[in-house]
């Protein structure tokens, strides 16, 4: 019997007070999977809430924490030909703090070898997200103005610059002034400080071009802002809720803009997308990927055992994804 580290959670609530590294048997793969070895993961919003037991997709008790990484097949069952042993994939979605985890092969999700390992770690949540907020939600003409807040979240950071690189322009929300800069080098249009006022001044921003689509990721008065800056029949997608403040019900805007409001939930979208729809979209970010058009930044890198440090960094204000490594 092999054991391996993994980082476990008996019951739900705050993570440094629920996590436990833990030793767990290794498992072999059965006729029809293969077995993975992480490379490794990161720390998601979304982890917080399967970890809290707030998201909408939980996992039976005791579990693995953690959405998202990359690893490489190391061992398959009988029946397996689809992929061999050297392959880098998605590791498996059930767990991604863990050492080694087995798998389905027909449910591998393989990952160009010349993507780094840095940025396949997180390809698999953010940057799709990002892609469909852009490309599935409303039918944006070249020139088209997007405004988002969180603009320094790797959606936001994967927003910048996918707009730019398909022609759109972008109004990025942030809380610190310090961001502005590192955010404009990426391609940001226009940065603006949360609780400025600077809705009242957005046809000075976009030269009276109306903005089509709103992309909100926090809630409270951050998407308020977002509603009154909307332009005519204008689109606000919620993919996220930071805090949890309440958003006032923008009559006004609903009635006298025609304002229409939608949500996203990338677990969601790829499933009804099936496998021909999201192979789509991921073949879309490994191409951004690979010619440099989108490069998130890494914040820090911690090993397993560090991980009560890595999850105050990752809740700290930052710059860039916090990864897991074994």
């Amino acid at each position: 019997m092999i054991q391996q580290k993994a980082i476990c959670h008996h019951e739900f609530g705050q993570p440094l007070d629920v996590l436990r590294l833990e030793n767990v048997q290794q498992a072999e793969p059965q006729i029809g999977e293969v077995r993975v070895r992480l490379l490794a993961a990161t720390i998601n919003p979304s982890d917080y809430g399967m970890i809290g037991g707030s998201y909408g997709r939980l996992r039976e008790l005791p579990a693995v924490a953690g959405r998202e990484g990359v690893g490489v097949v190391e061992a398959i069952g009988r029946g397996v030909t689809s992929v061999g042993v050297g392959a880098r994939v998605r590791f498996p979605e059930a767990g991604a703090w863990q050492e080694t985890a087995c798998m389905a092969a027909d449910d591998v999700l393989l990952v160009p070898a010349d993507v780094s390992i840095e940025q396949a770690a997180f390809s698999f949540i953010n940057p799709p997200t990002a892609y469909c907020l852009l490309q599935k939600m409303v039918d944006l003409a070249p020139g088209s103005w997007v405004l988002q807040n969180a603009g320094n979240s790797a959606v936001g950071l994967a927003v910048i610059q996918m707009a730019k690189a398909m022609g759109f322009k972008t109004i990025s929300q942030v809380r610190r002034e310090e961001l502005i800069a590192p955010l404009k080098a990426l391609g940001a249009d226009h940065v603006v400080i949360e609780g400025s006022g600077w809705a009242k001044q957005v046809n000075e921003l976009t030269g009276g071009e109306p903005i089509q689509l709103a992309l909100n990721s926090i809630g409270g008065a951050s998407a308020s802002d977002q509603i009154k800056a909307l332009g005519e029949g204008g689109t606000q997608v919620t993919f996220g809720a930071m805090v949890a403040d309440l958003v006032r019900f923008p009559t006004r805007f609903l009635i006298f803009n025609d304002v229409r409001l939608a949500g996203f939930w990338w677990d969601q979208w790829s499933q009804k997308a099936g496998a021909q729809g999201l192979n789509q979209v991921m073949s879309a970010v490994y191409a951004m990927m690979r010619d440099g058009t989108l490069k998130l930044p890494v914040e820090a890198t911690y090993s397993f055992a560090e991980y009560e440090a890595a999850i105050k960094h990752d809740q700290q204000p930052r710059f860039g994804k916090v990864l897991l490594k074994p």
